[in-house]
């Protein structure tokens, strides 16, 4: 079956069939440069410019639903209800049980399905922008779900929901995506590195060097402060492990 192809006055997406009435939703990223990275913190120096080929990302995380649809497992269900709604990002699941579904995904699809680089997420995220979010210098919980009793810059405190919500929760980014900053961290395919010196400036992914047991994290989540949802805001994690408030999002480099 052919995917279904959207135009909206924003963003250009197609709809992807997973098999058991879900379906995953990607969103066209435009080529183009831009420059990654702030002087804010060591590790997200130096400042660099990036140069891009068009690629399609996920409009949303991936779904409790959907993995469920391609993995028949429910990796939510070893922590508390909180977590387990269909339309919630799916969280508990290694960076390895991410490239499974990945491989698994593809073959249902027809698409090689792939976790981003570094690069192409902060640059996805962006969206053309330059500020700390894509919103502008700061973020309130009414626009991001995170901490809100750790604000950025001059925002006011404010509600802390002490869980992930429903993936189409709040605005998208002018590209078209949802929740790049906060809600869960999401799986990047890089290795971490403690900093930008030697990375591709190609958008591809850094895999050589580094610290091969440990891979990065983008986006910040539900109970991390502000900060930690900036766009240039990079962590890293034991690829083997799995925790609560990690989940992830999908690209494909070209469609066919």
């Amino acid at each position: 079956m052919r995917p279904f192809l959207f135009r909206t006055t924003k963003a250009q997406y197609i709809r992807e069939n997973l098999g058991n009435g879900a379906t995953l939703d990607l969103v066209r990223i435009p080529a183009g440069k831009f420059m990654m990275g702030s002087n804010e913190r060591t590790e997200e120096q130096p400042v660099h410019e990036a140069t891009l080929r068009e690629f399609w990302m996920g409009k949303y995380s991936v779904t409790n639903a959907q993995w469920q649809a391609v993995m028949g497992t429910k990796p939510s269900e070893q922590y508390d209800i909180k977590f387990q709604g269909e339309n919630q990002p799916v969280v508990g699941v290694s960076w390895g049980d991410v490239k499974e579904f990945c491989q698994k995904a593809s073959q249902k699809t027809g698409k090689s399905i792939r976790l981003p680089s570094e690069t192409e997420w902060e640059y996805a995220c962006r969206a053309g922008t330059i500020n700390a979010f894509h919103f502008g210098e700061t973020i309130t919980p009414d626009l991001v779900n995170y901490n809100g009793n750790n604000p950025y810059g001059d925002a006011p405190k404010g509600e802390y929901r002490d869980k992930p919500v429903n993936v189409d929760s709040f605005s998208p980014n002018a590209w078209g995506l949802y929740q790049m900053h906060g809600n869960v961290w999401e799986w990047c395919e890089d290795v971490w590195h403690e900093n930008y010196n030697g990375i591709p400036q190609d958008g591809s992914a850094w895999l050589d060097g580094g610290e091969q047991g440990k891979r990065l994290l983008r986006g910040g989540s539900w109970d991390v402060s502000a900060i930690n949802c900036r766009s240039a805001d990079r962590y890293r994690w034991v690829a083997v492990d799995r925790y609560y408030y990690i989940g992830f999002r999908v690209v494909v480099s070209i469609l066919s």
